[in-house]
């Protein structure tokens, strides 16, 4: 199945966007691509149906080394709040 590409001007993009956007909304085309003095500059495509989950999306990205205390205190004066102060 081929991807059906829209191109256009900058100039007709600005006249025409609203009837552009219903387009990429029915799906009418995959792509449009915008172009200012015959190269392209910007590409639109329809907004994805579904979001992706959120939760544990960063699962294994981070790694903590060994002998690493996540729940160390990380200061060794107290904090602000501690000594009862808002402001410096």
């Amino acid at each position: 199945m081929s991807e059906i590409v829209l191109t256009v001007t900058a100039t007709n993009f600005k006249a025409k966007c609203l009837a552009i956007f219903d387009e990429l909304e029915r799906r009418k085309v995959d792509r449009v691509v915008v172009t200012r003095r015959g190269r392209p500059v910007a590409e639109l495509r329809p907004a994805r149906a579904e979001l992706p989950e959120l939760w544990g999306a960063h699962r294994g990205s981070v790694k903590v080394a060994r002998g690493v205390d996540l729940t160390a205190p990380t200061f060794d004066e107290p904090l602000d709040a501690e000594l009862g102060l808002l402001h410096r």
